[in-house]
């Protein structure tokens, strides 16, 4: 995030513009679907509100293969899941204490809070490559990877390996470190014409018909046009409840993308004309401001975007950030890359919240070319390239190597024996 905030460049009006020009055929329809996306909203509100963490979707590992059509609806509604003993208890208690010896081992491994690190920059100790590897990981990712729609240039049954980092978190102080926020593209989301494209319905003035799981339109699109480094998923470590440092999400995809995207041509009026500030009546259509309400900009790269009560009213995140259920060691949590999701800011519980970051990623011809770099880093021990360049884990004590995987397909998931497609 930007830590220095600066004022927009002006030249963000003109895109704004240049985005209404090409997208509705009048403002007409685009403000009416803005006051039926805002109505629509406050329905989905008061559902979290009353379900609670209930309201996100939960199936265990075996039942995957043969779950309702109504059900794997409501998945790809929410845009998140839980699966329940993708891995056996045991192995992912032994692959948590192993993650402790290595940091032990290797006490030079970045991480945050300086003064009391437990979130660890760390990408290649033996539990996390097997964890990786599993093959039940790897069969939980081949199922989420096929709610996506694509033609032959993605294979959706080749999973692929992110390398990510990890988390242990104890019990104490507000964590402030992962509020509401979004991955995958800041301004690029308006600003690069591919990623544009994948919210287009939305800019037409049609969010209903807009389908986050449109997988061509975004093997076209730059998340990243700015270079910043970054993104994730998890495999549960711990015994973790709602209030114990778990993880938050907005748990409608459709609604969040419709209103993100929406959100920067709107602006409130002043003064109110009806009482309540998220009244329809009281928001205007304005293209005549550089800014993108959740995005900040440093003078050189793009954040966010990072939803806010005052941002984005009409979420009121706030309140409707739900927590996921109850967790156990070898459940698994997945969400949509456009999900609006954050880490609780209290953790009340007794015990630590610990989990590893391992997104679901498919084969496609970007994603097949990241592994082909990957691979080498991992064989030097140095941090993946998505992430921030240094020596890493170069020579720390027990390092993985090609043996510590689980499986044949863990192996050829991260690139390992075989040439890229």
């Amino acid at each position: 995030m930007a830590t220095n905030p600066k004022e927009f460049p002006e030249r963000f009006i003109d895109l704004k513009r240049q985005i209404v020009d090409s997208g509705p055929k009048g403002q007409g329809d685009f403000i009416a679907a803005w006051n039926e996306l805002l109505r629509e909203l406050a329905i989905a509100r008061k559902n979290f509100k009353d379900k609670g963490s209930e309201y996100i979707p939960q199936v265990e590992f075996e039942e995957l293969n043969s779950l309702t059509p109504e059900k794997t609806e409501e998945i790809k509604k929410c845009g998140c899941v839980v699966v329940k003993n993708v891995v056996d208890d045991e192995d992912a208690i032994k692959w948590k204490e192993a993650v402790k010896d290595y940091i032990s081992a290797n006490p030079s491994i970045p991480g945050f809070p300086e003064e009391n690190k437990q979130f660890f920059h760390m990408y290649w100790s033996k539990s996390q490559v097997k964890a990786r590897s599993h093959p039940n990981v790897l069969a939980t990712q081949n199922w989420l990877n096929s709610f996506y729609r694509a033609d032959d240039s993605a294979s959706l049954k080749t999973p692929l390996v992110y390398a990510d980092r990890l988390r242990i978190r104890q019990p104490g102080p507000t964590w402030e470190h992962h509020p509401p926020h979004v991955d995958g593209g800041a301004i690029e989301r308006w600003e690069d014409p591919g990623l544009r494209n994948v919210f287009d319905e939305i800019l037409k003035g049609n969010w209903k018909a807009h389908d986050p799981y449109d997988l061509e339109k975004r093997l076209k699109a730059n998340s990243n046009i700015y270079g910043r480094p970054g993104q994730a998923r998890w495999l549960a470590l711990s015994d973790t409840r709602p209030n114990e440092g778990t993880i938050q999400f907005f748990p409608d995809v459709k609604l969040s993308n419709a209103y993100l995207i929406m959100r920067p041509f709107f602006r409130l009026v002043s003064p109110l004309v009806a009482e309540d500030p998220l009244d329809e009546k009281n928001w205007e259509f304005d293209v005549s401001y550089p800014d993108f309400p959740g995005i900040t900009y440093d003078g050189e790269f793009f954040f966010g975007p990072r939803p806010t009560d005052a941002t984005h009213p009409h979420l009121k995140v706030s309140e409707s950030m739900i927590s996921v259920p109850h967790v156990k060691p070898g459940d698994m949590v997945f969400w949509h890359c456009d999900l609006i999701h954050a880490v609780e800011f209290d953790h009340k519980g007794m015990n630590d919240s610990s989990v590893m970051y391992i997104p679901a990623a498919p084969g496609t011809p970007k994603n097949w070319s990241y592994i082909e770099r990957q691979k080498e880093h991992f064989l030097r021990g140095a941090p993946p390239p998505d992430f921030p360049q240094n020596d890493g884990e170069i020579g720390f004590k027990d390092l993985a190597n090609e043996g510590d995987f689980l499986s044949e397909l863990g192996k050829r998931a991260m690139g390992l024996g075989i040439v890229s497609a």
